[in-house]
């Protein structure tokens, strides 16, 4: 099995934390950006995308500043890996920023950025920013 390295991405958003909680912690507004239907039961958040499906278990949230999970074929394979979305207010500007953290192999790691540069330009057309 190849090993997973961490990496992070940052972006800067013109909106709110409140609105940002919605869109990245509910189904309703993980489904505007992240994945075409999301179903969410207990810690269970399973994602859908173009016929395929994958689930991630919600390991820690809270609201105004982080959510993270794993996904269940990581936990399968007892990876220590997880995905999460941090964001912070900066005092001088009042944007927010967003700063993803994932785990990649090194040979998929270009086309994981990829992904995520695709998902976060969704998000910014749903916060018209």
């Amino acid at each position: 099995m190849t090993k997973k390295e961490q990496f992070e991405l940052e972006y800067v958003l013109r909106t709110s934390p409140k609105v940002l909680d919605k869109l990245l912690s509910t189904p309703d507004g993980l489904s505007e950006w992240f994945a075409e239907d999301v179903i969410v039961k207990d810690d269970m958040y399973t994602f859908h995308w173009d016929g395929s499906e994958e689930q991630a278990r919600l390991i820690s949230k809270k609201a105004g500043e982080h959510i993270k999970w794993q996904w269940l074929n990581d936990e399968e394979d007892e990876l220590e890996t997880y995905f999460e979305m941090k964001y912070t207010i900066d005092p001088m500007t009042k944007v927010v920023i967003l700063t993803v953290s994932d785990f990649a192999e090194k040979t998929e790691k270009d086309e994981i950025v990829r992904l995520w540069e695709s998902q976060i330009g969704d998000l910014r057309r749903v916060i018209g920013a």
